[in-house]
């Protein structure tokens, strides 16, 4: 509940969940009339740590993204950091479906600006300058079916998050 809270009270948090539904909406309304784009949120409860610390806290994540007809993605994500730190990732990346020859098997890149490793953990992050840095994400994952999917997302050396994906057209 502690981490609930500092969430709506963060004004960094309140800003850029203001900002993802504008953009999501204002896009979603432009956007309206290509059939072929999939929308998809993202909520990712769990991410495991390859190495313990008593510095890390428990990360979760929520995101937006959409996947145009020729498999490229543009998104966001809001997340808690393993410091607790409110954070953000706006990429551009592509999926592939049928990996390894089955339709259910896909694999995912991203790329983008990472935001949220301040202060004493901004060395936690290569590149970072206040804050922000570069970010890169790689994952696999399986469709349950049209709509539904679960992937896993390397987070470099660090650890791998667990994913959960909704698509509504």
């Amino acid at each position: 509940m502690r981490a609930m809270k500092r969430w709506y009270r963060g004004p960094s948090g309140a800003r850029c969940v203001l900002f993802l539904a504008a953009t999501v909406g204002a896009t979603a309304v432009s956007r309206a009339a290509e059939v072929d784009d999939e929308w998809r949120f993202a909520v990712s409860p769990f991410t495991h740590h390859w190495r313990y610390s008593e510095e890390h806290k428990p990360v979760w994540a929520i995101g937006i993204e959409r996947q145009r007809a020729d498999d490229s993605l543009i998104g966001a994500a809001f997340f808690s950091n393993s410091f607790g730190q409110d954070s953000s990732y706006w990429y551009y990346g592509e999926r592939y479906t049928g990996f390894w020859g089955r339709p259910e098997i896909f694999a995912q890149w991203s790329v983008g600006l990472l935001y949220g490793y301040r202060g004493k953990y901004e060395d936690k992050v290569p590149l970072n300058h206040k804050g922000f840095a570069p970010g890169a994400l790689i994952g696999m994952g399986w469709n349950f079916n049209r709509d539904s999917s679960a992937q896993m997302h390397l987070l470099g050396d660090a650890g791998v998050m667990f994913q959960f994906n909704y698509a509504f057209r």
